[in-house]
């Protein structure tokens, strides 16, 4: 998300960087050149004007001009208006009620809402360690309530399916009476959606909001939809007290004006980011730290708390054993456990694009990140024997067409893989301190980045 966003702010406030003194002309032609960025990147009209007069305003003052470095000064500015418009601070879920604590969800159809309520069961129970429920409220969509109830089982909450089917407000009563029998700390409601918004949706979720008297209101919204979403968010927080909104497939919108957009009209937080159909696919929304992706500047807080949440600490104390004289031991099966790690967070590209300066790659280099080449090997490396995993020296030619056949790769790549393991094992050697674990890193698929060296790169 942001990409195309990211990269003109990014061209534009270099420019200023790099220059000499700052004046009243090259900043207007800044703001002029960002005021086409976030329109490009479907930001609301009323949000780009409002984010523009108040970035000239501070920019054009003392703030700026009278600064040492001006560039850098405007860089701030610039930085602390997107944080406001995103909305300024992370905002938790209100979870300090009287259980079970009840979230209603609200959107159109389509939005994500039965896959957000799974989301965010499982975010609950892994994050908060709540005993959560979820229940449907949907008697339209008889499907929405099955798919929920295979969600619930995969996520491992609790599930109820009302007895009644035609009144979607004695659904959602019947379902608060259940949640509160079986002690559940939570009680996650989702809602009927419409293709468009209609006063009689309007009402009827305005009935259950009254009838259970949740906790958190939170939209659900497609980052897809662009404008829309700011005008559809205006007319559920025109009906609703919305606590709060959740951006869903946000990894599919390379704009992102939905974000700034949404979070300005309704004034309601942004509390979460949908990412992608997993049921690990949640992210609590920082706007500080987004604002410092947009520009650039990297997110690498919650690249440490990712690691530290979805990297296998057993795993990483046992390749830890394998260093120094014990590198002999590093072998095909570790290589592709460091692999598996990685896909868990994400992929590469997901991985870096939390990091500085990600934004001033070229295109080219960027498609080299592309996660299939981790897939790629994993499958050449499910195509080798154990005691080829154990003992890759023993791969010889015929070996090697085997492996490939059976990986549907060439025997090039093959190649590519097993020069690949020998160079992090010779790395392994010397990994004693933490410069030679960063060069090890560098080994790691993706780092065919400019300077990265990397074996899988054209």
């Amino acid at each position: 998300m942001f990409d195309q966003l990211s990269q003109r702010l990014s061209q534009s406030l270099d420019r200023l960087r790099s220059g000499g003194r700052l004046t009243e002309a090259n900043i207007q032609e800044t703001l002029r050149e960002v005021r086409i960025a976030l329109l490009e990147a479907d930001v609301a009209l009323p949000v780009v004007r409002q984010f523009i007069e108040q970035t000239k305003e501070r920019a054009v003052g003392q703030e700026v001009l009278g600064a040492l470095k001006p560039g850098q000064a405007m860089v701030k500015v610039v930085h602390e208006e997107l944080q406001r418009a995103l909305g300024q601070a992370q905002v938790p879920l209100n979870l300090a009620k009287q259980a079970p604590v009840v979230i209603l969800l609200a959107g159109l159809q389509g939005a994500g809402k039965t896959t957000t309520a799974g989301k965010l069961a499982q975010w609950l129970g892994e994050r908060e360690k709540k005993r959560v429920m979820v229940a449907s409220c949907d008697r339209y969509r008889p499907a929405a309530i099955d798919q929920l109830e295979t969600l619930a089982g995969q996520v491992g909450c609790g599930f109820y399916r009302a007895s009644q089917s035609d009144d979607a407000v004695a659904m959602a009563r019947e379902a608060l009476e259940h949640a509160k029998k079986q002690f559940s700390d939570v009680l996650i409601v989702d809602t009927a959606g419409r293709l468009a918004v209609d006063e009689a949706m309007m009402a009827e979720i305005q009935a259950i909001h009254q009838a259970i008297d949740p906790a958190e209101v939170l939209f659900v919204v497609d980052a897809m939809t662009g404008q829309d979403a700011a005008n559809t968010a205006k007319a559920f927080n025109d009906a609703l007290p919305l606590s709060g909104v959740v951006l869903t497939k946000t990894d599919g919108d390379a704009r992102g004006g939905a974000a700034l957009s949404v979070a300005t009209i309704t004034g309601a937080p942004i509390k979460f980011l949908g990412i992608g159909e997993k049921l690990d696919g949640l992210e609590a929304f920082h706007p500080d730290r987004l604002a410092s992706r947009i520009l650039g500047m990297g997110d690498v807080l919650s690249l440490v708390e990712e690691v530290e949440r979805k990297v296998d600490q057993k795993k990483a104390k046992k390749l830890a054993t394998k260093t120094g004289k014990g590198a002999k031991r590093f072998g095909l099966d570790d290589m592709k456990e460091q692999l598996q790690q990685m896909e868990s967070m994400g992929g590469m590209g997901a991985m870096l694009d939390k990091l500085p300066g990600m934004g001033q790659i070229p295109e080219a280099a960027k498609a080299q990140l592309n996660d299939r080449q981790n897939k790629r090997m994993i499958a050449i490396i499910n195509s080798m024997t154990p005691k080829e995993r154990r003992y890759p020296d023993i791969i010889n030619g015929s070996r090697k067409r085997r492996i490939a056949n059976g990986s549907g790769a060439d025997i090039q790549t093959v190649n590519k893989l097993l020069k690949q393991h020998r160079q992090m094992q010779k790395m392994m050697k010397k990994a004693g301190s933490k410069v030679a674990m960063a060069k090890l890193l560098k080994r790691l698929p993706g780092g065919g980045l400019p300077g990265g060296g990397g074996p899988f790169g054209p």
